[in-house]
């Protein structure tokens, strides 16, 4: 981007320790998406819900924008902050510094990765913690707008960037062997 470093000491967490379940996600793909071909659903009473942890799982190990960490060592993200209902998921993150010019990133990061992992059936909205960036407003209608999302990923820089973000992306199973 422009080589500004927004907080160039951040505070790293310890991973969270995992539950005893294995993740439908540890081997990248996803359950619901074939990669091979169209996914064929005969019965719509067998869709199979989810939950905030399998969420979690999918966004935990996004790399941070500006250091060699994840979304979860910075504690950009948790469990907690992992809304899920019927067709709908809300993710709340929280930037590491209040003036974090990074926080559009990380929003547009999550997102690309659930809309790459979950049905169509899901509707996402992804915000910033409440009080937690002084641009909390504008980032949330950014990150919330079809349009602006679409204009976000035509710009090929932006799109580099956030690839090297979703490297990582469902990788946290290495991390707790």
């Amino acid at each position: 981007m422009n080589g500004e470093i927004f907080n160039p000491n951040p505070t790293v967490f310890a991973l969270s320790k995992r539950s005893g379940r294995k993740s439908k996600f540890e081997t990248g793909r996803s359950l619901w998406i074939d990669n091979e071909g169209p996914l064929e659903q005969t019965d719509d009473s067998e869709v199979e819900s989810i939950d905030q942890d399998e969420i979690f799982d999918l966004i935990r190990s996004i790399a941070d924008p500006e250091h060699p960490n994840s979304l979860e060592e910075l504690r950009v993200v948790s469990a907690e902050q992992i809304d899920v209902g019927q067709n709908h998921v809300t993710i709340e993150f929280t930037p590491t510094v209040p003036h974090c010019g990074m926080s559009t990133l990380i929003g547009l990061s999550i997102r690309v990765r659930l809309l790459r992992s979950l049905p169509q059936r899901f509707k996402v909205d992804i915000k910033v913690k409440p009080g937690s960036h002084q641009s909390e407003l504008a980032v949330n209608k950014q990150l919330n707008d079809k349009e602006r999302v679409a204009a976000a990923l035509e710009n090929p820089a932006l799109v580099e960037t956030l690839e090297k973000c979703l490297e990582t992306a469902g990788m946290q199973s290495e991390l707790y062997d």
